[in-house]
Order: C-alpha cells, then structure tokens, then sequence
C-alpha cells in the first residue's frame, strides 16, 4: 500500500467519523424556540384591546405578535422535520458568517436605538448579503432599500403603526 493510498484511507475513515446522525442537541433549539413562543403569546395576550381612536380599523396590538409566534411556531415544526430527514454532520466550528451575523444583529440595535430604524435596517441587510455571499454591490443595495421600504410602507400605510422617531423617520413624520 503507498503513502497516498494510506492518506486517502485514513482522509475516508475521518470522513466517517464525522458523526451523521440526530442527537438530543439537535432538538434544544426547536424547543427554546417553542418556549420563546409560547412566551411571547402569553405576554401577548395580557396586553389590553386598544380603542378604536388609536388603532383605527387596523388589527389589535395582540393580534400580530400571535400571529409571528404561530408562523414561527410552524417554521419551528418544518425544522424539526428537516432535522430527522437528514442529520447534518458535525463540526467543531461555526462558519464565520454566524458570528458576522450576531454582530451584525447587535449593530442593528445600536443604530436602531440611536440614529433610526430604517437606516438600521437598510445597513444591516446590506451588510448581511454581503457577508452571507453576495458578490454585486447593486444587488445588496437594492434589497436593502427595497425590502427596508417594503416594511416601513406596510407598516406604516397597511398596519397604520408608527416607527420610532429617528433620522429619517423625524423628516417623514414631520
């Protein structure tokens, strides 16, 4: 047998060894998220009906939070159904765009607390495309502007909800 053959024999057997399979610390997320949801609908559903001054002919405060923690809730399911399908194999680190992202996800609430939401959304999802493999400018910076327009439209126009007073949102609310 020769050094190569050798190499690839033991390159194949550490191949194999890279566990395939579910384990009980595939499904703490799933079930964090579960309990994340069943918290915020419980905290949801304390919150009092508003009057019709204040929210118009628009939905309830309660209603859209109930409603994400039940897509998420689905979404969650859907995961878990991956999850048992085909079992990831494991590695020792997490590929550097998770940790650009936490910090990306903590730029966002800095530049959200203390210029504005909008510009915050426009940077991080910028940022976020490009990290994530984006390689045309063009195309990161349109769906950032068209997606952080998207939301603030829909928000503003369709829901009638307000986004915090910032940058640009001071010059859109007068």
């Amino acid at each position: 047998m020769s050094i190569n053959e050798n190499q690839r024999l033991s390159s194949e057997s550490e191949i194999g060894e890279a566990k395939k399979g579910v384990g009980w610390g595939d499904y703490i997320v799933p079930v964090v998220v579960f309990v994340f949801c069943a918290v915020v609908i419980a905290i949801a559903m304390t919150l009092e009906e508003a009057i019709p001054l204040i929210v118009g002919h628009s939905m309830q405060p309660r209603v859209f939070p109930i409603f994400l923690m039940a897509v998420i809730a689905v979404l969650n399911v859907a995961l878990i159904f991956q999850i048992v399908r085909s079992p990831v194999s494991r590695r020792d680190w997490e590929p550097i765009q998770t940790w650009a992202s936490a910090g990306l996800l903590l730029l966002f609430f800095l530049l959200a607390k203390y210029i504005d939401t909008l510009v915050a959304l426009v940077i991080v999802m910028f940022m976020m495309s490009i990290v994530w493999g984006e390689r045309r400018i063009w195309v990161a910076a349109i769906l950032a502007l068209g997606t952080t327009a998207f939301i603030f439209f829909s928000f503003d126009q369709i829901l009638q909800v307000r986004f915090p007073r910032g940058l640009l949102t001071d010059a859109y609310y007068g």
